[in-house]
């Protein structure tokens, strides 16, 4: 049997380092008020959609965000949170915890694009990956090929789960560079990819056996 999922894809809760504009991959930046507010939210809208299973990073952004809509959540049994590295947002390397602004002016400024929204409009997200890991001194920043390579296994993880059965609903706590990758890869051009998705918003993908499909896609929260 061809089994199908509909993944409920929250961005974390709003963060410090949102607020500071910074790059925040792999750190770890602590909820803000607001961000608390932002899970709770996504808790109330989420409240009676029946969750098989949930998953999300191993950040603490991205625990919290989840574990806040999971008690908030009226699912009988209450679906257990799996954290993997898989769900972690673009490796930045070097440019780990810097202004946002600079980091893409270093990035895409030798290709004559100075700023994330000119790397996207002139190429793409992927392309901007490609372009951070050229610039970083330690090549640790992942380009498009690593990311999803990563990124493919936690999906992987998803249709592999044996407890899982054709239909169920899953939440999925994401990312906002890794929302703006999914909308590029799979969205069909349909979606503004200038504008970032508002901690908090959910998106609903439709995962299939060999392919997934946006359901919807909320900027807004």
């Amino acid at each position: 049997m061809t089994k199908q999922l509909t993944l409920y894809v929250v961005r974390h809760g709003q963060t410090y380092f949102n607020i500071y504009n910074k790059l925040q991959g792999w750190s770890n930046s602590p909820l803000t008020e607001a961000g608390i507010a932002d899970a709770e939210g996504a808790g109330k809208r989420l409240a009676d959609v029946q969750f098989a299973a949930a998953y999300c990073s191993d950040t603490t952004r991205a625990e919290q965000t989840a574990k806040t809509i999971l008690a908030a959540n009226h699912s009988q049994p209450a679906a257990q949170l799996t954290t993997a590295s898989f769900f972690r947002e673009e490796f930045y390397g070097y440019y780990e915890g810097t202004d946002m602004a600079q980091a893409w002016y270093v990035a895409g400024a030798p290709h004559g694009v100075p700023s994330f929204k000119a790397i996207e409009e002139k190429y793409s997200i992927g392309k901007a990956k490609d372009f951070l890991k050229e610039a970083d001194p330690f090549r640790q920043a992942e380009n498009n090929d690593e990311y999803w390579a990563r990124v493919d296994q936690g999906f992987d993880l998803i249709r592999h789960n044996p407890d899982l059965n054709d239909g169920d609903n899953v939440l999925m706590i994401s990312h906002g560079n890794t929302l703006l990758s999914l909308m590029e890869r799979y969205g069909q051009g349909k979606y503004d990819l200038s504008v970032r998705p508002a901690n908090g918003s959910v998106t609903k993908l439709l995962l299939t056996p060999d392919d997934i499909q946006v359901l919807s896609y909320n900027q807004k929260d």
